[in-house]
């Protein structure tokens, strides 16, 4: 074949004659874009490619750190983002199971290399089990640990299906203390009696310690790995302590002083660590008494105290007193958006929260998610329709009273769901507490008086239109009272569950729709009876 002189296969050359570990983004680039066409990049790289979705990785080069590193490889560009600028998983997919299928493992190592763990990991979430697993094969072991930490549990869980006991037990020890009693949480109790006696006897017992403290508290998303100094050290031995542990510690910003008991004395950062004199005893740059968490407090309380205080991680101490884990910011996230995504779920009518994500959600668990509640309300809604049928003579005599009942009926659902919205909120984020329920009924009241005067002032004209003015006049007095009636009630039902400890986000969307449109036919034809009635 005639060499060509282009100065990009040139250099591309030069690179595969003399490949060092940090050349070789560059190379796969050069011949990228010199060659007619990736068929003939594979067969140039074919000594390198992998069989059967395992590939031979070269020398590792050392590790960086991929938070500081642009998710988008130039190799791929702009293909995988969107036109925001931002990742674009769906296409990051296409083009991972493109490379897959075409067995071009050198190309997808080439990106692999810079992407960042989670994109990864919302990349090979939208591939199937088989694509995914050839992916995360060509990962090294802890990068393999840190993106399989980031996917859904439902393709956790398949995935799991199909390794050795060897893979899993690999995949166990280079994952985070957290992650990985997570992940043990979800295996069958007879592979979890297999894995354990492969595990380091350390190892082995975080997990089971871990593994044993209850769904959603402080124990549960915890993580043993924190960085714990002596009080006596001196500032220099301390940073150099924590320079020896930095690899195996969830973080090294904050550090914690216990005791020979392990009791938590106090809490130092490392900024003043290395901003004191290197002399200074690590008890006097500590902060005594620092707020703390319990392993079996709510995860929510753990999370609003990160939230409140801007902490990086927070301490968690057992029942005596000892420092047992910390919980960081970043688990105090993933807990907020649980529970926002479980209220959410609760308001629009749904009982509780999926177990992964919606997209993974198999057949038989959105229906027992959203069955309870539609055929509880359905016998709800009879009343309403007992309501009509009482009042069968006053509608036949007056035959435009039905053109207003989908208006108002409606109206005192939208007035009660935002009433209901506000105060879930409201109480959801400790803005409002239970005893605060006199007081926001007065306002409520006022507030609903209002906004139902002006909206039977919008519709009068329309009734006196359609029905003349007595209908008007009954479509404007009930048009207040089921605003109001509909306000109140969105207002009152987020207390009287939390009276019942309940879930007050149960009292948004459907509920308080449907208690709303009881009360809107019956208030709306009871005063249609009373007004019009010969």
């Amino acid at each position: 074949m005639r060499r060509s002189n282009s100065p990009r296969l040139a250099h591309a050359r030069s690179l595969l004659a003399d490949p060092a570990p940090g050349h070789w983004s560059t190379l796969v680039l050069a011949l990228k874009n010199g060659f007619d066409s990736l068929g003939a990049f594979h067969r140039a790289f074919n000594s390198r490619t992998c069989a059967g979705g395992h590939y031979s990785n070269s020398p590792s080069t050392p590790a960086q750190d991929k938070s500081m590193i642009n998710p988008v490889n130039p190799l791929v560009g702009p293909r995988l983002v969107r036109e925001d600028g931002r990742f674009d998983p769906q296409r990051a997919a296409r083009e991972i199971a493109s490379c897959l299928d075409r067995d071009d493992c050198a190309l997808l190592t080439g990106w692999f290399s810079d992407a960042l763990a989670a994109d990864l990991a919302d990349a090979l979430a939208r591939l199937d089990t088989g694509r995914a697993a050839r992916a995360l094969q060509l990962l090294e072991r802890a990068e393999r640990a840190k993106v399989f930490g980031y996917l859904p549990i439902e393709l956790q869980s398949g995935l799991m299906a199909g390794l050795s006991r060897a893979t899993l037990t690999e995949l166990l020890e280079h994952m985070s203390a957290d992650e990985r009693a997570d992940l043990f949480n979800t295996l069958p109790p007879a592979v979890r009696e297999q894995v354990l006696p492969a595990l380091a006897h350390a190892e082995r017992e975080d997990i089971r310690r871990l593994a044993a403290y209850g769904q959603g508290t402080a124990g549960a998303i915890m993580t043993s790995d924190y960085a714990a100094l002596a009080p006596g050290l001196t500032a220099r031995e301390a940073v150099e302590e924590l320079r020896r542990v930095a690899p195996d510690t969830e973080t090294i910003y904050n550090a914690y002083l216990v005791d020979e008991n392990r009791r938590l004395v106090g809490v130092t950062t490392l900024r003043r660590l290395i901003t004191a004199a290197p002399d200074t005893q690590v008890s006097e740059l500590m902060v005594a008494n620092p707020i703390v968490a319990r392993v079996d407090d709510d995860q929510e309380v753990v999370a609003d105290l990160i939230s409140r205080y801007d902490f990086i991680a927070l301490p968690i101490l057992d029942a005596d007193d000892r420092l047992v884990g910390i919980v960081t910011a970043d688990d105090a996230m993933d807990v907020a958006q649980a529970e926002a995504t479980e209220d959410a779920l609760l308001a629009g009518g749904t009982a509780g929260r999926l177990p992964g994500s919606v997209r993974g959600a198999t057949i038989r668990q959105l229906y027992r998610l959203r069955v309870f509640w539609l055929v509880l309300l359905v016998f709800a809604n009879i009343f309403s329709g007992a309501g009509i049928a009482h009042f069968e003579d006053t509608i036949a005599s007056h035959i435009a009273l039905l053109f207003f009942l989908p208006l108002l009926i409606a109206s005192a659902g939208n007035a009660g769901s935002q009433s209901s919205t506000l105060m879930v909120r409201a109480m959801a984020t400790g803005d409002v507490r239970s005893q605060d329920w006199a007081r926001m009924l007065g306002r409520e009241v006022l507030v609903a008086s209002l906004l139902g005067l002006t909206m039977a002032a919008a519709i009068a004209g329309i009734g006196v239109w359609r029905g003349g003015k007595d209908i008007a006049l009954v479509v404007s007095i009930t048009m207040v009272i089921v605003v109001l009636v509909g306000s109140l009630i969105g207002m009152l039902l987020p207390f009287l569950l939390s009276k019942l400890r309940l879930d007050p986000a149960t009292a948004s969307g459907p509920l308080v729709t449907s208690i709303a449109d009881v009360t809107g036919v019956l208030v709306y034809f009871g005063i249609a009876n009373a007004l019009l009635a010969p």
